[in-house]
């Protein structure tokens, strides 16, 4: 009798194991089914071929120059990188889930720093959307990044123009990240805008008088020493403190090749919009 309950107490002792070794089995079994459904049901994103990704053919070459020009000088003077790109289709994802797999695969901003925007635009599907890295939540908060868009993106948008919207959407991006979201506000509000803005005539004739004032004092100069006077320039303004190379150290273009992100960070933060 005695062997017979050790008998059966090693059987149903091998019969639980043998149960909790199945069901492991199965969970795993299970979650390897669910990572490659997972895998096969993932968004075929483009490949990050620069600062502009125009999947979408929407820009023409000097429209893509000129932004990439502006997103080089940003990142030249802030380290933020911000990136534009056009898909041809959200396959069906939501722009918000498109654009956070998106995000985090290509990666835009510095790693660590996690200061990477993505301007992102899907005119098939009608929609658009700003992605921002997590240590710029703060300037770049979900309600700038819905002023930005509704505001300076989708009239344009509407009214065909998408490179247009684009350039306007980059424009505000940056004065944002420059420090100057106030502008931005000023802006959306009807108060100041490109073209009624009046101290931008005010700094034109700043500008003119300052340099109409450095021709006559070199005039002045010129007259003052006489033709036979050693070391007279003829000829040749000198602007005081000036370098004699216009525009600073701006390497200008930037067109995009060897550029990729850095590895920033992103956490959901944004802003999308329809049209």
């Amino acid at each position: 009798m005695a062997g017979a309950a050790i008998a059966a107490r090693c059987l149903a002792i091998r019969g639980a194991r043998w149960t909790r070794v199945r069901a492991a089995l199965l969970v795993a079994l299970a979650a390897l089914s669910a990572l490659v459904v997972s895998a096969a049901a993932a968004p075929n994103y483009p490949e990050l071929t620069g600062r502009v990704t125009d999947e979408a053919g929407l820009l023409s070459a000097a429209d893509k120059a000129d932004i990439e020009s502006q997103l080089a000088a940003l990142e030249q003077t802030s380290t933020d990188q911000l990136a534009v790109v056009t898909v041809k289709s959200l396959e069906g994802y939501s722009i918000e889930d498109y654009g956070i797999g998106l995000a985090r695969k290509w990666g835009i901003g510095q790693k660590g720093k996690d200061n990477g925007i993505l301007l992102i635009v899907a005119p098939n599907d009608r929609k658009v959307r700003i992605e921002v890295g997590r240590r710029l939540e703060p300037m770049m908060t979900d309600t700038m990044s819905t002023l930005i868009i509704e505001n300076a993106i989708l009239p344009e948008f509407r009214r065909g123009d998408f490179a247009g919207g684009i350039k306007a959407g980059v424009r505000d991006i940056k004065t944002v990240l420059l420090g100057d979201a106030e502008e931005v506000k000023r802006r959306a509000q009807g108060g100041r805008t490109p073209q009624n803005d009046p101290t931008e005539m005010i700094h034109i004739v700043i500008w003119l008088l300052i340099f109409a004032l450095i021709i006559w004092i070199n005039y002045r100069n010129m007259q003052a020493m006489g033709p036979g006077t050693p070391g007279r320039r003829g000829g040749v303004i000198i602007i005081p403190g000036g370098s004699g190379n216009w525009g600073g150290g701006w390497s200008g273009g930037g067109g995009g090749g060897g550029w990729s992100g850095g590895g920033g960070g992103f956490g959901g933060g944004g802003a999308s919009g329809s049209w």
